[in-house]
């Protein structure tokens, strides 16, 4: 891109646009290239900066609303000099300088540090049609975020693009850009956190210290290709903080239908068959399920149930492939009997074959080429491996486009269909003078602004956002009382308040795509993304090894996205591939069958994680240094890497194993400096071993027995029964499919081998119906503490909500080879059950 960078400066300041005392409201000089500069804190940790000018407006469909200034029962100060002003928010003090360029700074209250400052000299800077903001650089913080970008986590020292693509077949640790458009930075250190977020939809890039200059040193630098600069920082002494107040900004994540935690099945190819038909196909793979006695809870439809019948047989979004699928409704029916939901793949283009091409057209539904007043072709994937036609992507700006999209949405939903799978929304558009329709009441009052028309400086990635909000409102409306369910492959801040989950994209089979794909989850659950995860084995590419397949089952069922879905290409087929089954390998198809089993096992857990997530925006995967900011270790290379573990939960540390015959995991273990008794970690499985925090241990992982898993002294696991099960209160079609209740609850304690010197460890887990747009949430509180002789439990059900499970007892589960007595800090019944399967002792918790 052409370099054209102005940098104002004569800065004075005025009242005009201040919003209190406590803001500072800056106009450049000469007038004829003024710039103004607001600064205002809005929360304790959270302040507003805007730079713009005439020609650089801001931007004119926020990812965000302007949210309300609420400083109630905060103490505010501001001090002023000449050009300076030092504002005290509470805990955190700002300050702004404008000698020469403006200059904000960010510390906490009487830090001599810090934690963020403007670059001096060279701060905010008009480049062309956009802006330049210049950052001084932290080369030892860890600097996340961005939504999704190649491996490592740690974004330091590297150069991004802020943009989204259809990167099929990506390479994990080189690509960009990936599938998401999300401007969020965040620098953490021991000391705190800042995040950085810009609302804009344009296009950028973010040079995290990847850039060093003998004069200006080392710095970030953000660039936006258009319009001028809205941007949030966001204050907080560790990411669990800054990822909840940003969260409070741009929406908590919504919340997921339980169903969408299980087991989810795929394939390209399924949907492709012409003989025998992909219904028969399909309904055949259900029966292979069945056989192999593996639950799963919902199926991905790929798009090739709406490839045409007659040449050109390409994609028509929202047809129906009469010859594949004859009557779509009885088939729906059939899958939904047996316990299986659906997804329905749509793409939000049209081909010029398309039955509605010539109706959109005539309803300006397409962009518009400005040179001819054309609509804006370009070539798209038709059908099968890297096949091309012509056709247009819909200006989800327009009423009419974004009301056939609406209406095609709900007729797939009266179909049968369960869920909307947003695919290819990435709108890698070729031209950005094209202009919009915006004529839709989403973005109508944004069209008040006199700002320029055109695909730049509104942004690609606001179809992605109103693409997700057409599907939402149109399975909302349909079932008012049920939460949607959109999958969603691209992303941006906004796209999150209407879908509920999202994926990696097209990944590669290999040991290092499935090594580099955890630090891509995290990156993902810290910007809200956190309903995330991986297409199992690889979406492209070679198939996996048995060992590598059953590795990455055993690593991604401790996600909270667990799915295989994949369109292998290969020389002879390139329209229809081939797909991963769990049962592909007999040596190994019992193996499968327990992991995944596992995963409906221990689904309690990762639901409440889910809920826990939607009330305080914790991901439920998370960096090893989430909570363990004080251990020194966290902050090496090696753990900021966030490539080889991770937390999932408060319990589960997850270790993985990355090359082939290898039979141990390397794994951390994180220690809090500042408790008095750190109690370490039991091995999940053999040899069950107890270990101290604070080390490197190398574990045990034969490949067909499990990968590290160490469980924190202390904590908690709720469990259910090991199968699909459904919660009474759901009546919908696919549950009443669902032969077993979840009618079971066990929870696996791990108490100290010995005493807990008077510690009691509590965790508190959270149920409700699983279905409902606004549930009523109980919680769950256990607590225990331990001896050399025993363990005593506490538990306590809040169910004021409303909501009661179907389980009535408790089992109390203790770790393998602990043999203590339970007993109840109340006195209620306590009973010996046995042991289990595994060999591990079992009590009941009587009512």
């Amino acid at each position: 891109m052409p370099q054209k960078e102005f940098c104002p400066k004569s800065y004075q300041e005025t009242l005009e646009g201040a919003q209190s005392p406590s803001s500072v409201h800056l106009r450049s000089s000469p007038k004829d290239r003024s710039f103004d500069f607001l600064f205002e804190p809005i929360r304790e940790n959270l302040f507003r900066v805007t730079f713009s000018s005439q020609d650089h407006p801001l931007p004119p469909y926020p990812s965000v609303t302007r949210p309300t200034t609420d400083l109630n029962g905060v103490e505010v100060s501001a001090t002023s000099g000449p050009n300076q002003k030092t504002i005290e928010v509470g805990n955190v003090t700002a300050s702004v300088q404008w000698t020469n360029t403006p200059v904000v700074s960010l510390a906490w209250k009487g830090a001599q540090e810090p934690l963020y400052r403007d670059l001096p000299l060279r701060s905010y800077v008009a480049d062309a049609t956009g802006i330049a903001h210049y950052t001084e650089h932290d080369r030892d913080a860890l600097h996340v975020g961005l939504g999704e970008k190649r491996a490592p986590m740690d974004l330091s020292g590297r150069h991004f693009q802020l943009s989204a693509t259809d990167s099929f077949g990506y390479d994990v640790y080189n690509t960009d850009p990936l599938y998401k458009h999300i401007p969020l930075l965040i620098k953490a250190t021991p000391q705190g956190c800042v995040a950085i977020f810009s609302t804009t939809h344009a296009r950028g890039t973010w040079s995290v210290g990847s850039e060093i200059d003998g004069l200006w040193g080392h710095f970030k630098v953000y660039r936006q290709d258009y319009g001028g600069l809205e941007q949030y920082l966001i204050v907080g002494k560790t990411l669990k903080d800054v990822v909840r107040a940003y969260a409070e900004l741009v929406g908590l994540p919504i919340l997921v239908p339980r169903w969408a935690y299980g087991y989810i099945s795929g394939g390209y190819k399924y949907t492709m068959m012409d003989e025998p038909p992909a219904n028969q196909v399909l309904m055949e793979f259900a029966d292979k399920l069945e056989e192999h006695g593996i639950p799963c809870s919902a199926h991905q439809m790929s798009s090739g149930y709406s490839i045409a019948e007659t040449e050109p047989k390409v994609r028509t979004v929202f047809t129906w492939n009469k010859h594949r699928f004859p009557n779509p409704e009885e088939w729906t029916a059939k899958y939904h009997s047996r316990g299986i939901r659906l997804l329905s793949n749509i793409k939000p283009f049209l081909l010029a074959s398309h039955p509605s091409y010539q109706k959109l057209i005539e309803g300006n539904g397409f962009f518009k080429n400005p040179d001819n007043d054309e609509p804006g072709y370009m070539r798209l994937w038709s059908a099968g491996g890297a096949t091309g036609g012509d056709g247009c992507h819909i200006d989800f700006s327009s009423s009419v486009a974004f009301k056939w999209w609406y209406d095609g949405v709900q007729s797939l939903k009266r179909a049968g269909v369960d869920a909307m799978w947003n695919d290819n929304n990435e709108y890698t558009l070729p031209d950005d003078d094209w202009k919009l329709a915006l004529d839709d009441p989403t973005v109508s009052e944004a069209t008040k602004k006199d700002v320029k028309n055109s695909v730049g400086l509104w942004g690609r990635a606001l179809h992605t956002e109103l693409m997700g909000k057409a599907s939402h409102d149109a399975l909302l409306d349909l079932e008012p009382n049920h939460r949607p369910f959109v999958l969603t492959r691209s992303a941006t801040a906004g796209t999150m308040r209407y879908a509920a989950s999202t994926w990696s994209g097209d990944n590669v089979t290999s040991w290092e795509g499935m090594k580099g794909a955890n630090a891509l989850s995290l990156n993902a659950g810290i910007s809200l993304l956190q309903c995330c995860g991986h297409d199992i084995g690889g979406f492209e590419g070679p198939q996996p090894s048995p060992e590598l397949l059953l590795r990455w089952i055993q690593l991604g069922v401790h996600s909270p996205r667990f799915a295989i879905n994949c369109f292998k290409t290969s020389p002879g087929n390139s329209s229809v591939g081939e797909v991963i089954e769990p049962w592909m390998y007999p040596e190994i198809t019992p193996l499968v069958r327990d992991t995944i089993k596992r995963r409906y096992e221990i689904l309690p857990y990762i639901y409440s994680l889910g809920l826990e997530s939607h009330l305080t925006a914790s991901p439920p995967q998370r960096w090893v240094g989430w909570g363990y900011e004080s251990d020194p270790e966290v902050w090496t290379k090696a753990l900021k890497s966030g490539d080889e573990q991770f937390w999932f939960g408060d319990t589960i540390l997850v270790g993985g194993v990355y090359q082939p015959g290898v039979n141990f995991g390397k794994i951390y273990l994180p220690r809090k400096v500042t408790d008095q008794f750190d109690f370490g970690y039991v091995n999940m499985n053999e040899p069950y071993n107890y270990l101290s925090s604070g080390q490197w241990v190398e574990i045990p992982s034969e490949w067909k027995k499990s990968i590290p898993l160490l469980a924190r002294i202390g904590g908690a696991i709720p469990v259910g029964k090991s199968v699909h099960t459904r919660v009474p209160d759901d009546e919908t079609p696919a549950s009443v499919g669902v032969k077993e209740i979840d009618d079971y609850r066990g929870v696996e304690i791990f108490p100290p081998r010995g005493d807990s010197h008077g510690r009691v460890f509590t965790t508190t887990w959270f149920e409700d119906d699983g279905i409902s747009l606004e549930p009523s949430i109980s919680g769950y509180k256990l607590s225990y503490s331990s001896t050399t002789e025993k363990v005593v439990v506490g538990f306590t059900r809040d169910e004021k909500s409303g909501f009661v499970p179907a389980w009535k007892e408790l089992d109390l589960i203790l770790h393998n080879g602990d043999e203590r007595r339970v007993v109840s800090d109340t006195g209620k019944t306590v009973e010996y059950k046995g042991k289990d399967a595994r060999g591990r002792v079992v009590y009941t918790l009587k009512n």
